[in-house]
């Protein structure tokens, strides 16, 4: 049976028709059984160039297209009551997915976060920068809390989304160490800026410019991609699966994700060559 997507995307850079394109690439190859049954984005046309592009690529992929602007809906609400206007918005949304029968959404670079009403209506996953049990919050702030507790390893997490942001359980999961070779001289070099001045003020004047930051974001980064891609695939074949808020392996018994290390480099493998 085939795998039902529903795709959300607000379509802000080259990176989401990129990863919507793999994944059609693989889907129409046979790696991934799966259908995206339709891309929801929440710009219209006309409101950028970057979704405008992103809008006419669906287009031209074939894909049943929803678009529905946040800028545009109960700008006065928003501003008034921000959690109000959420709910109120994916209600709105909610309508427009109702002829879509399907297995899971997957928000990719979706700038919204989407009210607790609606993920408790519909399975949706979402990538998080961090391992399970890792930091929360933003990239910026998952990279700054893994350096600051001189962390040995961390990875990249596609979770199922719930009213608890980032908190959701995760689905599937890959690991890497940000200590060794391509790491230990950053260290010494972060320790030796740390004996002058604290991280703190270290945060404030250098930010994301740290080569220690960027090595772990490149690092992490780069395994982004393939995750989603691997994550698909495993939902497709039933290696795991959402059931009621639950995450489960091919037994039916309740997980906390499975590790994809070996997919996930054998891709990376793959694309180099």
């Amino acid at each position: 049976m085939v795998f039902k997507i529903g795709w959300f995307s607000t379509g802000r850079d080259e990176a989401a028709i990129e990863l919507l394109g793999i994944v059609v690439e693989h889907i129409s190859e046979g790696k991934i059984s799966a259908d995206i049954r339709y891309v929801f984005c929440n710009r219209e046309r006309g409101e950028s160039r970057e979704s405008d592009r992103f809008i006419q690529f669906v287009e031209a992929m074939g894909i049943p297209l929803i678009l529905f602007s946040s800028k545009d809906f109960m700008p006065s609400e928003r501003k008034r009551d921000l959690e109000a206007w959420r709910i109120m918005y994916h209600q709105e949304v909610a309508k427009r997915l109702r002829d879509f029968p399907l297995d899971t959404i997957v928000l990719a670079g979706y700038m919204l976060i989407v009210s607790a009403t609606f993920c408790e209506a519909f399975p949706i996953i979402n990538l998080h920068p961090a391992a399970p049990k890792g930091p929360s919050g933003s990239w910026q702030e998952v990279i700054w809390k893994l350096i600051q507790k001189r962390a040995a390893e961390t990875g990249v997490m596609m979770h199922l989304v719930t009213k608890d942001l980032d908190e959701g359980p995760p689905i599937t999961f890959v690991t890497f160490s940000i200590k060794g070779p391509n790491f230990d001289h950053l260290w010494e070099d972060l320790d030796s800026k740390l004996r002058i001045q604290s991280l703190e003020q270290l945060i404030e004047t250098e930010g994301e410019s740290n080569p220690l930051f960027k090595e772990i974001r490149r690092e992490g980064v780069r395994r982004e991609l393939p995750l989603i891609v691997m994550t698909l695939k495993a939902l497709s074949e039933n290696r795991v699966r959402i059931e009621k808020g639950r995450v489960l392996d091919e037994k039916g018994e309740e997980i906390e994700g499975i590790c994809l290390n070996d997919e996930v480099e054998e891709y990376l493998k793959n694309s180099s060559e």
